[in-house]
């Protein structure tokens, strides 16, 4: 009989802010997680949005992860030192013809759409329809542009999309649907990759077993699938919890003002009570969990 898979996990947190409340609520189940089965826990910093990353945002978050009691194991990975391997996928998918350059500015995709999806937009295909001449002349005429996944494409060309599934600690076996997010974005026209494609690599070669993430990233997980399915990687068991919400019952956000962690820490509390009260489900007065 085979010894039980120890999980890895990681909390995967982006420097273009200061973490709060919901951060540590999510970090500490995942660290949880690993940790109640002798598994790894794992920090990676994903900094490759050059616009708003900030290195001063690394060490408070450190900081922040060590008042809340939370080890990490090995040394912490960059998103900015794996760019190679982002532009070696994209490579792989444009050999497969599955990508293509869409030149649209956020305003012309709002203006199009008929409905969003999930609360976000859903690029309704616009580019995908351009000529080959099209596109090559916006590309030399310097138009700014993005690289899509062909979503449609991309599962026609999978002989078994029923059986592209994956599962879910919380609602068990789930069927992917890929096709709901439409053409997601893989690398964005000032980002050489977006969220979808470089966390499904870096999961991946981190060989994360559990993925601990709040529930709001549900449908993502649909486009990771099939990433998983196109780039041959192996598919993690997923857990994704309810989230923080503050006293408007509004979800907590860097966007949203929510109060950081770091206030709190500097306020002299105890970083190591706060995530005993977080795991023992006692939510400060005025916070709340949400399942959306």
């Amino acid at each position: 009989m085979n010894p039980p898979v120890r999980p890895v996990t990681r909390f995967a947190p982006s420097p273009t802010g200061k973490l709060h409340l919901g951060h540590a609520y999510s970090a500490i189940q995942a660290h949880d997680r690993a940790r109640a089965c002798g598994g790894q826990f794992l920090l990676r910093i994903e900094d490759i949005d050059g616009a708003r990353s900030r290195a001063e945002h690394v060490a408070t978050i450190e900081a922040d992860l060590r008042w809340l009691g939370l080890a990490w194991d090995g040394p912490v990975v960059f998103q900015s030192a794996r760019l190679e391997v982002y532009a070696a996928a994209l490579e792989r998918l444009r050999g497969m013809g599955l990508l293509y350059p869409c030149f649209c500015t956020r305003a012309e995709i709002a203006a199009s759409l008929s409905a969003p999806h999930a609360g976000e937009a859903v690029y309704p295909g616009t580019c995908r329809a351009l000529s080959e001449g099209e596109r090559a002349a916006r590309v030399a005429a310097g138009v700014p542009y993005a690289w899509r996944l062909d979503v449609v494409k991309a599962v026609t060309d999978l002989e078994e999309l029923n059986g592209l599934l994956w599962h879910d600690e919380i609602v068990g076996e789930v069927i992917a649907d890929p096709l709901s997010a439409g053409d997601v974005v893989l690398a964005r026209k000032d980002a050489p990759a977006s969220y979808h494609l470089a966390v499904t690599l870096d999961d991946a070669a981190q060989g994360i077993t559990h993925v601990v993430r709040g529930v709001d990233l549900f449908a993502a997980t649909h486009v990771h699938r099939l990433l998983q399915a196109l780039l041959d990687l192996p598919t993690p068991i997923y857990r994704h919890h309810a989230l923080l919400t503050g006293a408007d019952g509004q979800r907590l956000a860097k966007r949203n003002g929510a109060p950081t962690l770091e206030s709190v820490r500097l306020r002299g509390e105890d970083g190591v009570a706060l995530a005993d009260l977080l795991r023992n489900g006692a939510l400060p007065i005025g916070f709340g969990l949400a399942n959306a």
